[in-house]
């Protein structure tokens, strides 16, 4: 048997919504995209949405919006994906990394209160694989010394701390709907807040600067009331090509409406895999999960000796990944590199076990099969 690490659930629906699309001969920037924008904001709780190409895409766009000066600082956590220290740089700032939490892996309060200075002028919390960061306590400290929270809600979709949705906690949020996470447009991403003001801009930043999208000028024309100078527009800013299109937002629609069920089917695998590890000495859960209202992405354990067991599950057909190398461990961020002693000894114990909502209960078996067969 072989079993993947990943895999969207995709099906008929999905198909019936591009096919909608396709039969509207409107595929880009369109209505589609506004309705998803809409129904995402209902969804976890928010003023306004902006849907973009991806959540690399969010983060740069949300940095840009408060137009910090350059060379300032921003507070992110050494153990994340390179998306959220790229976004720094492409606002010309400098990525501050801060330590992990060794208990849940998400960003450290005390290492923060160490890193700090008077340059720094935001901090973007990441929910490493899905489990919240304590954003109360977050929130309030970062109020109390001004700085801006960009929440990086690219490992959760639907997921709740204390009640409040993830995204909702900070100034600005941002989701990935990649192929692999929660819910999936393909490639996507969305940009949340409460402040309409400030995300009014970043609608003419993911169109190339411009103030009237090719939708806004066709609904003009459409409208009965044409305007022979429906085609002009306006630059004033740099603008970017990340913009969302109807094709992901017909998946998207459909994915929405799944979600909440396909955080609980993984809740459910999530339960099955704690149930097996507590047996076991040599592999512990990497973060104390917490399955209600959860929106756990993956599912990641600690392994003493993690090259034997990775090729233990590989041996047996079963994928798994490594989620992930320090950013400051990388060349391109090494001249940002502090001390981050979490991090850098917690991720070489890492191991990343599939999760998604179509693993079936005989895949389930079968990897825990090989997990507890290990030596």
């Amino acid at each position: 048997m072989k079993v993947r690490l990943f895999k969207p659930s995709v099906g008929k629906d999905e198909l019936e919504s591009i096919q909608d699309s396709f039969n509207s001969a409107w595929l880009g920037l369109g209505p589609k995209v506004t309705e998803f924008e809409r129904q995402w904001s209902g969804y976890i709780g928010s003023k306004e949405s902006v849907g973009v190409n991806s959540c690399t895409a969010a983060l740069h766009l949300a940095l840009s919006a408060y137009r910090f000066p350059e060379g300032k600082k921003v507070l992110v956590p050494a153990l994340t994906f390179a998306a959220t220290a790229m976004a720094v740089l492409y606002n010309r700032l400098i990525p501050v990394f801060v330590d992990i939490d060794e208990r849940t892996l998400g960003i450290s309060l005390e290492d923060l209160e160490r890193k700090v200075d008077k340059d720094c002028v935001a901090v973007m919390p990441v929910h490493f694989g899905g489990h919240p960061v304590p954003m109360d306590d977050l929130v309030a400290w970062a109020k109390s010394r001004n700085l801006k929270v960009i929440e990086d809600c690219a490992h959760t979709a639907g997921g709740k701390y204390k009640g409040k949705a993830l995204g909702t906690w900070g100034d600005i949020g941002c989701f990935s709907f990649e192929e692999k996470k929660c819910m999936t447009t393909g490639d996507g991403g969305m940009i949340s807040s409460d402040d309409v003001e400030l995300l009014k801009p970043l609608r003419q930043s993911r169109w190339i600067g411009i103030n009237k999208d090719t939708w806004a000028r066709y609904e003009e024309i459409v409208s009965g009331n044409p305007d022979t100078n429906s085609w002009y527009y306006e630059i004033s800013n740099i603008g970017y090509k990340y913009n969302m299109n109807d094709l992901m937002a017909s998946i998207g629609l459909v994915q929405l409406q799944k979600l909440d069920g396909m955080n609980l089917r993984r809740e459910q695998i999530i339960g099955r895999y704690l149930e097996c590890l507590e047996k076991l000495d040599y592999i512990q859960p990497a973060m104390p999960y917490h399955l209600q209202s959860s929106s756990y992405w993956a599912f990641i354990v600690r392994v003493q000796n993690r090259e034997k067991f990775i090729a233990h599950m590989q041996e047996h057909s079963v994928a798994i990944g490594v989620h992930y190398m320090p950013l400051p461990m990388q060349p391109l961020f090494l001249q940002y590199a502090s001390a981050t002693p979490n991090a850098s000894s917690i991720w070489g114990e890492l191991v990343t076990l599939p999760l998604y909502p179509d693993l079936t209960d005989k895949e389930m078996e079968y990897v825990q099969t090989i997990i507890t067969s290990y030596q």
